[in-house]
């Protein structure tokens, strides 16, 4: 009998890949976070687990879909790799249905991101650099980061302020 976590697992992302190709899919509860929540969603959100809110432990992120880029950043030395859930697939994956993204960290800095920004190709929530998952120290666990090397609109003091680490919740405005 296969794990619970990975039929908790496939079904997202089966949930997933319908959505993706333009299925109706009722938005039905995501399943409920098995280790440490790392993450939690809030606000105009149609996909929640539980006290109107979408919780992810990093299995669950990790199960939305992983995408990798390579890129330098203003707060490293030299071009690093970079592994998350894209902000588009995340928001999909709750159903969002608003215009801005608020979004805060543990010490509850929090930046704005226009839902726009939410493109193939564009950010991603990292939880991974260089292959490891990032510490608290090393702004993890999760960072929001653009491929900021994939073109020039990326590099300006707009974007960067967007760019923020030690996220650990995210609110859906309209």
């Amino acid at each position: 009998m296969p794990h619970a976590t990975s039929l908790r697992a496939a079904a997202l992302a089966l949930g997933l890949a319908l959505t993706g190709l333009g299925l109706p899919v009722a938005a039905e509860p995501l399943p409920a976070p098995e280790g440490p929540v790392v993450l939690t969603v809030r606000g105009a959100i149609s996909s929640t687990n539980g006290d109107d809110a979408a919780a992810f432990d990093m299995e669950m992120l990790r199960a939305v879909g992983e995408r990798s880029f390579e890129t330098s950043t203003i707060w490293t030395d030299g071009t690093h790799s970079f592994t998350g859930v894209s902000l588009d697939a995340l928001l999909a994956a709750v159903g969002a249905e608003g215009t801005t993204i608020k979004a805060t960290a543990l010490n509850d800095y929090a930046v704005e991101i226009p839902v726009s920004d939410a493109i193939p190709d564009g950010p991603i929530i990292a939880y991974e650099m260089d292959g490891a998952q990032m510490s608290r120290r090393d702004k993890g666990p999760l960072w929001v980061i653009y491929p900021f090397d994939s073109t020039d609109s990326y590099r300006s003091e707009t974007v960067y302020s967007r760019s923020i680490w030690q996220l650990d919740r995210i609110e859906i405005l309209d």
